[in-house]
């Protein structure tokens, strides 16, 4: 189950009481930048992490003025489309409500989930942009100077080359301890970099975890990460 420090308690708190029952999210974000963007972000692994447990999820984008640009640049980032919010009326069944907030931000009652800014210029490839991003827990300051993007690039180039790679292998399920490795990563307060790093330790295993294993675990991970790690698979070598 997942599990969320809320900001205004610091106490954890799962982000889905019920197991399974709706739950609604409200991303607070109005003008286009990289700080709302990672909102935006934090938002859509939220809702990845929910349905990956099989939580029905509801997503809205609460703000003022015209978020047209904003919407562009997180459709980009292959952030999923939210819904326009906030909508007073419950959604049946709803048993919380979740809002992503920029640091300090107020917001309604509910559990407050709280995302530290972004500092620099973004890159022109979107998704090194979104692994950057995910390199930092959302509580910490995002700094996209060149060291951080160029490490993000060459991580994706690298990880991308290896999945397509280990595609061309017989396919293996994904270990249970990896697994479990993974959910425990991203059920505590949605640690993706813990998450990143038992990726990191899967390439480096070297014999001890057949490639088919490595890229069903790969391609396990990235239905919460969205980097597109399967999206070389079947390309010419």
């Amino acid at each position: 189950m997942l599990r969320i420090i809320d900001a205004r308690t610091g106490e954890p708190t799962a982000a889905a009481p019920v197991r399974r029952g709706p739950t609604r999210i409200e991303a607070h974000a109005s003008a286009p930048g990289l700080g709302a963007l990672r909102v935006l972000l934090v938002t859509d692994l939220l809702v990845r992490a929910l349905e990956l447990d099989s939580t029905p999820v509801r997503a809205l984008l609460t703000g003022e003025g015209d978020r047209t640009e904003l919407r562009a640049g997180a459709a980009a980032l292959g952030i999923r489309p939210l819904e326009e919010g906030p909508d007073s009326a419950a959604w049946p069944g709803e048993r919380q409500i979740l809002h992503v907030v920029p640091e300090g931000d107020p917001a309604p009652d509910g559990v407050h989930v709280a995302v530290a800014p972004v500092t620099g210029e973004a890159p022109t490839d979107p998704a090194v942009l979104r692994l950057a991003l995910l390199t930092r827990p959302r509580t910490e300051t995002v700094h996209l100077d060149p060291a951080t993007l160029g490490e993000a690039h060459d991580t994706l180039v690298r990880w991308r080359e290896a999945v397509a790679d280990w595609a061309r292998r017989p396919s293996r399920p994904v270990p249970d301890e990896v697994r479990e490795r993974l959910r425990t990563a991203w059920e505590d307060d949605l640690d993706v970099p813990e998450v990143l790093r038992v990726l990191r330790s899967l390439a480096e295993a070297g014999s001890a975890l057949p490639d088919g294993a490595r890229f069903e675990s790969y391609a396990y991970a990235d239905r919460l990460l969205g980097l597109e790690l399967t999206r070389d698979v079947g390309a010419a070598p």
